[in-house]
């Protein structure tokens, strides 16, 4: 089960933050961030990228502010790093997750 919540910005567009498991054999969870027109639009994108269970029930853990600056900053409006927080880990764009082979836990050059 997935842990997350959304956050409305004030043009109407919506920034919805998952905990999801790593889809590697290294384990662990990743923290997902998507901007998008509307929850159902996050969900879908993440979906599109092979994600399939990703359901969105309730705003338990909604993105922080640090977080929402993040994905507002980012080209592609959807990026992850590893969870609980790392300290000194940055944002990855979601190429780098979908890039790693099986057995990794980190995306190469990290």
């Amino acid at each position: 089960m997935s842990a997350g919540g959304f956050s409305k910005l004030p043009n109407g567009s919506v920034v919805v933050a998952l905990t999801l498991p790593s889809p590697y054999a290294g384990g662990g969870n990743v923290r997902m961030i998507v901007l998008a027109m509307n929850r159902a639009r996050a969900l879908t994108r993440l979906r599109n990228l092979g994600m399939r269970a990703v359901y969105l029930r309730g705003n338990a853990e909604p993105p922080t502010p640090d977080e929402i600056t993040a994905v507002l900053h980012h080209p592609d409006g959807l990026i992850w790093r590893t969870a609980p927080d790392g300290v000194a880990e940055l944002w990855h764009p979601i190429r780098a997750l979908r890039r790693q082979r099986p057995g990794e836990s980190r995306p190469a050059g990290v």
